[in-house]
């Protein structure tokens, strides 16, 4: 016993007590910090965890290891609110805790390193595979061969991303059909102005959208009076296929058929867009039994055959202030920002429309403070859905046309309201070309004839969204007012505004009259010479004398008329003795002019347009030989007959024409048929070789446009004969080999553009004798390896001389360093060709 409390003995184990309680009080120390490090790593894990999970849902991936990660995160959260609840009275049962703690915490790091090392394992397989994936996809969709070994391309032809606010919904839904295996018709629906085409072009432009259907997109706008065959047409094109010529409608159906029988090796998705009711069966025609086909139908109607459609409900007040704040350019930089109540109960007013938004926001854009409170006046005593003065009560439609009405009073120049109106004249849902305005605004409205004025009023109808403008080609400068490349098009519902403004006064009134003729359809008022009775005959006949008809007698001064193909030139016998301006919209392979042209006295511009795929026969043409006053022509794909006497016609323009039996079959000359003329353009003409004989006999003429048509091959040796010439255009011509040698003659010229002319070789020989001359564009003249020697004459200029070209031939000009005068612009050119998926051409 002595020995068991001998000092050794208690030394030892007073030793060992210590260090016990050394190591006790170090591991009690370390519970805190080791709480708190616990606590910090389930915070971390958390949200980490959640992610995975989302992501192993998303890409349907086994959950096994993420459900024992949750566990052990689990147990951790138990282990550490345990943990929580201990004092510093329980300080000797720190260090249990604090191992418990030190390993759950290892158990979690090292369940995670774990799954981290065997996900990004399988991560890298999965990448792997998915990129193999994507080069079958590419492989498939581009590089897709018929049967006949000819290459199938896909064209989306949806514009442009649109800006889409507050549809997000809308297009999960639409989405979520869209990628569902087979064959399925979808109607999205809603009122004019909702933002139907918005969501089906953003649809089209969706990256899983693109994804699955890859260039298998088409979209195609229908409008109210569609042709199957134009349509068929047009997909054909879209699949760089030839065009095939069709015996009838059911031919069409049965190639489109086969047609995307070929593509629909792959998902398809084809947008119509804009379908009218009474259209349903243009619908079922294009329903064809394939793997996977999808067919998204835009309308103001729920056609419910085709299932549930997806109404396209108003935008919320928060996403229709948001779109109104984009439309109107408030933002944080605006000299103006009108107070937050103002804009909302404006927005308020416009009930959720997102063209009605489009429109005012834009009428109010940089405006004062009293627009802005005028408009909120408006809304307040009338609402946007309200009235239903001129329309069917239940057409809410109209409630909406006469609100965007309000949208006009905000245009101060009555031009522009007038000039506004006047784009209901043509055909919906078609690009009206600004050089058709120019000539019906100079006439109408004491306009100047270059189009400066009338790109004035364009432009501010564009600001104030009531118009989109195109330019289908555009540069950096536009010295000459050159305006062939620009387009107009507008909304459906503000053609319809444009359509009631002028039907407000009564029919024989009408500063404007607008007449649809479709099939053997007439209106009420519509008489036809021989339509007369039987008894009306007899009586003619027994007193020998011709009964007739009493003549409609209007008062327009615009005249339009548009037909569909199946229209028989039946036309009555109307007394149009005011009209200046005739508009012919047609889409018949065979037209016939009618036959109360020859008594339109008056008349200065007439405008004939052809919608349909194929040039039109153009008949009776020599009647416009009676007009005296006739000053402008413009012609779109028709064949031009023979030339009549046109003595007083001052511009000729003709657009995608064949010109053949009007400049070479014809015997009388264009010299002696328009001996005044000022102003020729060709555009597009394919089927023109040479300039019309006699042509340079016109020594009046002061600009000449050829431009686009690629079989043109030479140019006439006498052109200097045409002294008064100002611009001469020959841009894209790419068969054009040689200018004349001499062109000296041509003193006036101020702007000579032969941009993209590729194969032209060589300038004229004396090109420096033009000491007028402030323009050259040469741009794209890639053959042209040299200039005479006469350019050195350019020094003597005293004005500046503006030379567009590329870096090649802007080489040319620096061996010339002696043209003081001399100005030189590489500009790169932007070609858009957004506009496709609404032409017919």
């Amino acid at each position: 016993m002595a020995d068991l409390f001998s000092g050794g003995a208690v030394g030892a184990l007073m030793g060992e007590t210590v260090k016990y309680a050394l190591q006790t009080i170090k591991k009690g120390k370390e519970f805190r910090p080791t709480l708190e490090t616990n606590i910090e790593t389930l915070d971390a894990l958390v949200p980490l965890v959640e992610k995975m999970k989302g992501f192993n849902d998303l890409l349907d991936r086994p959950s096994e290891e993420i459900e024992r990660l949750e566990k052990h995160m689990r147990e951790g959260k138990e282990i550490v609110e345990e943990s929580k609840k201990f004092t510093w009275r329980k300080f000797f049962s720190f260090p249990g805790q604090q191992v418990k703690l030190k390993k759950q915490d290892d158990k979690l790091k090292r369940d995670l390193s774990v799954i981290v090392q065997a996900e990004n394992k399988r991560d890298l397989m999965e990448v792997l595979t998915k990129v193999n994936a994507i080069f079958e996809f590419l492989m498939k969709n581009l590089g897709q061969f018929d049967d006949d070994g000819k290459q199938i391309r896909g064209l989306f032809g949806a514009p442009d991303e649109p800006q889409c606010k507050g549809m997000d919904e809308s297009l999960s839904k639409l989405k979520i059909e869209m990628m569902k295996d087979g064959v399925s018709v979808h109607v999205l629906t809603g009122l004019g102005g909702s933002g139907k085409s918005t969501l089906a072009k953003k649809l089209c432009w969706d990256p899983q959208i693109k994804g699955k259907f890859g260039g298998n997109i088409f979209f195609v706008t229908v409008s109210k009076t569609p042709n199957w065959k134009i349509i068929a047409q047009t997909l054909f094109e879209y699949c760089g296929r030839r065009v095939p010529e069709f015996n009838n409608d059911e031919d069409a159906i049965n190639r489109v058929k086969h047609l995307l029988s070929k593509v629909g090796r792959n998902p398809i998705l084809l947008v119509l867009d804009d379908v009218w009711p009474g259209s349903e069966c243009l619908v079922e025609k294009f329903k064809f039994q394939m793997a996977d086909y999808k067919i998204l139908v835009t309308s103001r109607v729920a056609f419910r055959r085709f299932g549930t459609p997806f109404p396209l409900d108003p935008l919320d007040l928060d996403h229709a202030v948001s779109l109104f704040h984009h439309y109107s350019q408030l933002n944080e930089s605006s000299s103006y920002m009108p107070d937050k109540n103002l804009v909302r109960e404006i927005v308020k007013g416009c009930k959720g429309s997102p063209l009605a938004l489009q429109v005012i926001a834009g009428s109010l854009c940089k405006q004062p403070i009293e627009i802005w409170k005028n408009m909120k006046e408006h809304f307040q005593n009338q609402s946007i859905l309200e009235s239903k003065r001129y329309f069917p009560s239940d057409s809410t439609d109209t409630d909406l046309l006469c609100r965007l009405q309000q949208s006009l009073d905000i245009l101060e120049d009555i031009n522009e309201k007038e000039c506004f109106v006047d784009l209901g004249l043509f055909a919906e849902d078609q690009r009206i070309p600004v050089t058709v305005l120019i000539d019906m605004w100079a006439t109408l409205y004491n306009l100047d004839e270059d189009g400066t004025q009338a790109m004035a009023i364009v432009h501010n109808l564009n600001t104030r969204n009531l118009i989109n403008v195109i330019a289908t080609r555009k540069v950096a400068t536009e010295t000459d007012m050159y305006y062939n490349n620009h387009y107009v098009m507008m909304h459906d519902l503000l053609r319809e505004l444009a359509i009631h403004q002028s039907k407000e006064e009564p029919f024989e009134q009408r500063k404007r009259l607008t007449i649809d003729l479709n099939g053997d359809d007439r209106p009420n008022w519509w008489i036809v010479p021989d339509q007369q009775g039987m008894i009306s005959r007899m009586y003619s006949f027994i007193t020998g004398m011709l009964v007739k008809q009493k003549q409609l007698k209007v008062s327009a001064r615009i005249l339009s008329i548009s037909t569909d193909e199946t229209f028989s030139s039946d036309w009555c016998d109307m007394q149009p003795d005011e009209a200046e301006v005739l508009v012919l919209n047609l889409r018949s392979d065979q037209y016939s002019l009618p036959d109360f042209t020859q008594k339109m006295s008056k008349l200065e511009v007439l405008i004939v347009t052809n919608y349909g795929f194929h040039c039109s026969e153009l008949t009776k043409f020599e009647m416009l030989g009676f007009l005296s006053n006739l000053k402008r022509i413009r012609l779109e794909k028709v064949s031009v007959p023979c030339l009549c006497i046109l003595k007083n016609l001052q511009k000729l323009s003709l657009h995608m024409c064949n010109t053949r039996n009007a400049f070479e079959s014809c015997d009388i000359q264009i010299s002696d048929a328009m001996p005044n003329l000022v102003e020729l353009s060709i555009d597009y003409c394919k089927d023109l070789i040479k300039l019309p004989d006699g042509l340079c006999n016109i020594t009046t003429l002061k600009k000449l446009s050829i431009t686009n048509c690629h079989n043109l091959s030479a140019m006439p040796h006498d052109i200097g004969k045409l002294e008064n010439l100002e611009v001469l255009r020959l841009c894209s011509c790419s068969d054009l080999k040689e200018m004349p040698k001499y062109v000296a003659g041509l003193n006036k010229l101020c702007c000579l553009d032969i941009s993209n002319c590729v194969n032209l070789s060589k300038l004229p020989k004396d090109i420096g004798e033009l000491q007028k001359l402030e323009k050259l564009s040469m741009k794209g003249c890639s053959n042209l390896s040299g200039l005479p020697n006469s350019v050195i004459k350019f020094g003597n200029l005293k004005h500046e001389m503006h030379v567009i070209c590329d870096e090649e031939r802007a080489a040319l000009w620096e061996q010339y360093p002696n043209i003081p005068n001399l100005r030189i612009d590489m500009l790169k050119e932007d070609i858009n060709l957004n506009w496709l998926h609404r032409t017919r051409s």
